[in-house]
């Protein structure tokens, strides 16, 4: 598969670049915002430097392996909202792992191996 093929939203890897009509990098992606019982793309949120953002499915073009070719504008680029939802949650497998006390503690007090994920 060559990376410029297009492919499904489902296959969609974080990380890909988002890119504006232009071509400029918005950012990278974050994850698909989708409900999976009526097979519906909602769009993808992006991690900019800026903070996440949300690109709306109509505003997404193009999905290919290693890309996301939107249709924003680099002067829309700004304006882009962040996700409106529940919150977004990562796991961690690293954190509190060990024997120590403070890896005690924290399998204890908190959620082992997750950690919520800062709106920036």
């Amino acid at each position: 598969m060559a990376a410029d093929d297009p492919i499904s939203y489902q296959a969609l890897p974080k990380g890909a670049q988002v890119l504006t009509a232009s071509g400029a990098v918005i950012g990278t992606v974050e994850h698909v915002l989708k409900d999976d019982s009526l097979d519906l793309f909602d769009g993808i949120a992006v991690t900019t430097p800026h903070g996440l953002r949300f690109v709306d499915a109509s505003q997404v073009g193009t999905i290919t392996v290693t890309a996301v070719h939107t249709t924003v504008t680099d002067d829309a680029v700004a304006s882009l909202q962040q996700p409106d939802g529940d919150p977004v949650f990562e796991a961690d497998p690293e954190q509190y792992q060990g024997n120590g006390l403070t890896n005690w503690f924290g399998r204890m007090f908190m959620r082992e191996h997750w950690t919520r994920k800062d709106d920036e």
